[in-house]
């Protein structure tokens, strides 16, 4: 996307200040970076209690803030003289307190929590007169769910579908799906220039199997959809997308694909060292390509005890 991206940038970064929302995560914190390396004044906005100052150095160009999500002048306060900025929401697992608000007892909570993030960050950019553009990290689970029977190939303009994410409670795709969605209608109606990345699973340290984008994930791997996505390769598309000015819609972002019983077990591996699941068996890596469908189908219930499960 955006081929020669850096040549675009802009020569007066140093006069353009840019704000990261949430920047307490590992993306966040690589976005950080990178735009002060390239002479951005930076906006690090968190959703925490404090500022996450003891991740970052003492920095010229750089000023904290905290940023609550239900705030909607606290983040306006964050965006104020920003001419971009870089939206996160991480969505949170239940009983999740990361927020500054109650723990969460019901699944809906965390949905609405997600949109209410998005129309009062899209709004607070609409109301700031500096402000260029709007990058806004959302999932490739906004992308893939849908009902067996519909067979159109899915890319940049495909929706999960609501009711199937509802039906089989597929919160965290929900949450993205409507979160976006509600992003999008914003930006239409306020005249703000967005642009979505549809992430795949970050791979970052601390991933664990009780990841809310994992729940289905057996179902993903059968359908040839289940990607992921390394930290640095998400923090330079989102980059490019801000900075190239031919940039517009949604991008689908991945630089890996679950597609071998080999990557599956791989991807198990990784997330059983961070559980309580054991390793999957060395067996699993060595099981053919072209393995049998009923070896295939054992395959998967062995990767689906690794993770959340099976839709039911």
């Amino acid at each position: 996307m955006c081929p020669g991206s850096a040549a675009a940038m802009n020569s007066n970064n140093t006069e353009k200040s840019v704000c990261v929302m949430d920047a307490s995560g590992p993306l966040g914190h690589a976005l950080v970076a990178r735009l002060l390396r390239r002479g951005y004044t930076v906006h690090a906005a968190t959703y925490q209690s404090r500022p996450d100052e003891d991740h970052y150095d003492d920095h010229p160009r750089l000023k904290l803030f905290r940023a609550d999500p239900f705030d909607y002048h606290a983040i306006a306060d964050a965006v104020h003289g920003c001419s971009g900025i870089f939206a996160i929401f991480n969505t949170p697992q239940l009983d999740s307190t990361n927020l500054g608000v109650p723990p969460y007892h019901e699944e809906e909570a965390i949905v609405e929590a997600e949109v209410r993030a998005a129309q009062n960050v899209v709004e607070a950019c609409a109301q700031t007169e500096t402000m260029e553009r709007v990058v806004f990290t959302s999932s490739v689970t906004a992308v893939v769910w849908k009902d067996k029977d519909d067979h159109r190939a899915l890319d940049e303009t495909s929706w999960s579908d609501l009711a199937f994410c509802t039906r089989f409670k597929l919160w965290h795709a929900l949450a993205k799906t409507l979160s976006e969605k509600t992003a999008w209608a914003l930006a239409m109606d306020r005249g703000v220039d967005m642009v979505a990345i549809n992430a795949g699973l970050l791979t970052a340290p601390g991933l664990t199997a009780d990841h809310p984008y994992l729940k289905g994930a057996p179902n993903m791997y059968d359908h040839g959809v289940l990607v992921t996505v390394d930290v640095d390769f998400l923090a330079d598309a989102h980059m490019a997308a801000y900075e190239c000015p031919a940039a517009y819609g949604r991008y689908l972002c991945f630089n890996n694909a679950v597609c071998r019983p080999e990557d599956a077990a791989k991807l198990a591996q990784m997330l059983s060292s961070s559980s309580s699941a054991p390793p999957p068996s060395d067996e699993l890596k060595v099981i053919s390509q072209r393995i049998h469908t009923k070896k295939l189908n054992k395959l998967m219930l062995e990767f689906d005890s690794a993770i959340y499960g099976d839709l039911n």
